[in-house]
């Protein structure tokens, strides 16, 4: 089970990493747009910041998640993430396919928000 956590981990954080990137390297205007999704949930100001944030949750989220460091805070941030970008794309009325992205990410960041990093993990070594 261990192991299977580690691949699970090391899988999502580089692909989230690799999804985030242009996100953190887009600057103000990237961040402005993403950040202006939280108008879904009825936030409407700070675009840029909210953005941000969630290009960090992306990026250096998913290099924490590859590590096993603060990985139930990470899950968090990252779930609340893909929650937002679920109901984007839902308003959006986009197709299946779309909305399934992100909503597939909630359920992984939801399952490590409840089990932790695994043996295999910074968060393990700390613990003993």
């Amino acid at each position: 089970m261990h192991f299977a956590l580690f691949v699970i981990r090391v899988g999502f954080g580089v692909m989230f990493m690799i999804h985030g990137w242009p996100k953190i390297t887009g600057g103000v205007d990237t961040w402005t747009w993403l950040g202006g999704n939280m108008s879904v949930i009825g936030l409407s100001f700070a675009p840029a910041f909210w953005g941000f944030m969630a290009a960090m949750a992306e990026f250096v989220g998913g290099l924490l998640l590859v590590l096993g460091v603060l990985t139930r805070p990470v899950a968090a941030m990252m779930l609340f993430t893909m929650l937002i970008a679920t109901l984007m794309h839902v308003q959006a009325g986009d197709a299946i396919n779309t909305v399934l992205h992100p909503l597939k990410g909630l359920v992984v960041f939801a399952g490590f928000l409840f089990s932790g990093a695994g043996k295999y993990s910074v968060d393990n070594m700390l613990a003993r």
